[in-house]
């Protein structure tokens, strides 16, 4: 079956119409959340001091709320087999999402409550579905994860880093909700292509609610996805990762991972570089691989553009290097060696580009890691 085979059969799928009405929900909410700002906004309001900051003027962070309210109402349209595969993903994303949603609101969620709430959306996913990774194609680990609580405990280690790192890119307009609509749009092909229907018509119905949101947050930041969104979106993007590698023994472990490259990435090469200035792992910085693109590329390229047209074009570039890693999952997913391959390539890549933004000429990625990080 083509690619396009598949993008096809998935778009007029059964659970075509429930993704529609979950996108109308989510955007209509959004539009909602926009125009009541009196209501919410004494709340709500993400304001613009603050290094990480990029955006102009006071703006809802609670994006994450019409978001979940799509979920819900596609849960209410799909089938019944989409509709049972989806009930308990909702359930399990309670604590990610109202930890997230409860720093968006009252400013005192610590970093480390919000890591253990993600983490503990992945253990209840487990109890919910029965399914944890058992298996990641490396050799002695798979043993290890034959055991259940070893299995459980490195499922929520791996849920709770995807959604921390999806929250991390989450930096200007439409970055995080692209990047999570694509991947999810990347899952439910594969899933399509090795028969698992079911999986492909959630991951459908996922990605399309966030496309609900994507309309009103790019390119002119009406609302943004705030910590209760982003956590949403990544334990979502980590579960459907995790489904589809435990439900088709044929599809590599490391297919979830060339999906998630990019965020996967940006927490561990930003992890490494703050190791070896010796700078605090939890201070917020400028120089994340999306904030160096819009000060060293899109303000010089389209530097006549008003500034938040040029935050959500950094965003739609940066959003978009998810679509690359969606077509190698989809080329590499029955081999484990191609697909590690393919991470690998995305990995490089990403140093590569990164250094020559702090360097300003191109030198070997592997050289730049080992001789000098900026």
């Amino acid at each position: 079956m083509s690619l396009f085979q598949a993008l096809s059969d998935v778009m007029t799928s059964p659970a075509s119409v429930a993704a529609t009405w979950g996108a109308a929900a989510s955007f209509i909410v959004c539009i909602v959340l926009v125009m009541t700002p009196h209501l919410h906004g004494k709340l709500s309001m993400d304001h613009t001091h603050g290094i990480q900051k990029f955006h102009i003027g006071q703006t809802p962070r609670i994006g994450g709320i019409a978001i979940f309210v799509g979920f819900m109402v596609a849960w209410g349209k799909a089938p019944s087999d989409v509709r049972a595969m989806l009930q308990p993903i909702l359930l399990a994303s309670l604590p990610a999402f109202l930890f997230g949603l409860g720093e968006d609101l009252l400013k005192r969620i610590s970093v480390l409550s919000r890591l253990l709430a993600t983490m503990a959306s992945g253990v209840l996913a487990w109890w919910l579905t029965d399914y944890s990774l058992s298996r990641l194609d490396i050799w002695g680990v798979d043993w290890a994860l034959k055991f259940t609580l070893v299995s459980v405990l490195f499922t929520a280690f791996a849920v709770g880093g995807v959604a921390n790192s999806v929250n991390i890119i989450d930096g200007f307009n439409g970055l995080a909700s692209l990047m999570s609509g694509l991947a999810f749009m990347g899952y439910a092909l594969v899933a399509w292509q090795v028969g698992d229907t079911t999986l492909a018509q959630v991951a459908l119905v996922l990605g399309c609610c966030v496309w609900g949101f994507f309309w009103v947050n790019w390119p002119l930041g009406k609302i943004f996805l705030g910590d209760g969104g982003s956590y949403l979106l990544g334990f979502a993007v980590a579960w459907v990762g995790v489904l589809l590698v435990e439900r088709n023994p044929t599809v590599s472990a490391f297919t979830a991972l060339v999906i998630c490259a990019h965020p996967v990435t940006e927490v561990l090469y930003s992890i490494y570089r703050r190791k070896v200035k010796k700078s605090h792992l939890g201070m917020p910085d400028r120089l994340h691989f999306h904030s160096l693109v819009k000060r060293r590329y899109v303000s010089r390229w389209f530097r006549v553009f008003p500034r938040m047209l040029r935050n959500s074009i950094t965003g739609a570039l940066v959003g978009m290097m998810t679509l690359t890693a969606v077509v190698l999952a989809n080329l590499t997913y029955h081999s484990t060696a191609w697909s590690v391959t393919a991470y690998v390539a995305l990995a490089l890549g990403y140093v590569a580009i990164y250094a020559r933004m702090v360097q300003h000429r191109w030198c070997s990625p592997i050289r730049f890691l080992l001789v000098k990080v900026r």
